[in-house]
This record gives structure tokens, C-alpha cells and sequence, in this order.
């Protein structure tokens, strides 16, 4: 991903689950907070309660290429973590990209005018 790093450490995560805004959505919850650096960082938390190690490393997987792929939709500036709930495992690729792209919506982290793929493709079909 070109303006984002990810984050690792374990403070980082815990300082966004206490300090940070939160949104939720039926297969995940998103976290976000102004880090003051010129790109953002991202995290992805998928717990062991979910699933093998095969279904919880798809679901990051899935997580990581929608971040990757909205990337230049994103403000910058924020650090952002990503907590799949365990609907996300039942979940095909095109909800979690809906519902990641609307939470990240109402944490205002998307740039204005920039809607999602399916909003676009949905107003084309009409």
C-alpha cells in the first residue's frame, strides 16, 4: 500500500480502543484516531474465538486487499484498526467491502465525493 504502514505494536491498539472513534457494523467494528504523520496505519484484529487459523487469515486477507484497493479514497492521517466480528467469517467478499467502506464512511475517513464502487455501479444500472 503506497500512503499507508501497518500497525503492530500492542500500545498502538490498545490506545485506539480506549482514545479512538469507533463504528460498528454486523461483520466488523473500525476504529479510527488523527496520528499527525502524512499517511495513515492500519491494523486488522481477528480474534481466535473466530474460526481456524485458515478462516481467520482469509478474513484478514479480505480485509487488507479492500483496504489496499480504497487506499486513495482514504484521508490521510489516521490511524485505523479493523476488528472482524465473527459474521465476518460467513461473509463473502462484497459485504465486508460494503459494510468496511460504511463505517469507514461514518467515521468521515473517506474523501468527499468519493463513493464506493457499488454505489457507482448501482447508479449506472439505473
Amino acid at each position: 500500500m503506497e500512503f499507508t504502514e501497518t500497525l503492530k505494536k500492542n500500545h498502538e491498539f490498545r490506545r485506539l480502543y480506549s482514545k479512538g472513534k469507533s463504528a460498528a457494523a454486523p461483520t466488523m467494528v473500525c476504529y479510527c484516531r488523527k496520528n499527525g504523520r502524512a499517511g495513515n496505519r492500519i491494523g486488522f484484529t481477528v480474534s481466535n474465538k473466530i474460526g481456524n487459523a485458515v478462516t481467520r487469515n482469509r478474513i484478514r486477507r479480505r480485509l487488507r486487499e479492500i483496504c489496499r484497493l480504497h487506499e486513495g479514497e482514504l484521508k490521510r492521517g489516521y490511524d485505523i484498526v479493523i476488528v472482524a466480528r465473527h459474521r465476518a467469517s460467513e461473509s463473502d467478499y462484497h459485504r465486508l467491502e460494503r459494510e468496511l467502506m460504511k463505517t469507514l464512511g461514518r467515521l468521515s475517513l473517506l474523501e468527499p465525493g468519493e463513493g464506493s464502487r457499488d454505489e457507482k455501479d448501482s447508479h449506472r444500472a439505473d
